[in-house]
């Protein structure tokens, strides 16, 4: 499982930083979601990683804590995925207007020369 994560973290930072170094602005911001999404995975598995574990304690049995998950990182992770819309939503508005008022989408507002 941990391979598992550890792979797509790399997946998804590597293709967020590749795509944050090309020139239109749509291209940007979808680098910046793939960049929170491989954050969120990071995070999310600092919080120990339980397959087919019961998350819920018996009464009278001794508690370890060793075998439960910590609920912290995943509250961090979804407060994180509802600030990223948000951000992503108003890159989406920022790109518009910007588009409308140079003509273009590149980054540095004019098109390559050939």
């Amino acid at each position: 499982m941990e391979l598992l994560l550890s792979l797509s973290m790399g997946a998804l930072a590597g293709s967020g930083v590749w795509l944050l170094l090309r020139p239109r602005t749509y291209q940007v911001i979808m680098g910046l979601a793939l960049l929170s999404y491989a954050v969120n995975i990071f995070i999310f598995s600092t919080g120990r990683l339980r397959v087919n574990a019961p998350p819920i304690v018996e009464k009278g049995m001794e508690v370890d804590p060793a075998a439960f998950t910590d609920p912290v990182p995943q509250a961090l992770v979804l407060t994180a995925i509802v600030i990223s819309f948000a951000t992503t939503a108003l890159f989406l508005v920022v790109l518009l207007a910007s588009r409308g008022l140079t003509g273009t989408d590149h980054v540095d507002g004019r098109e390559p020369e050939k």
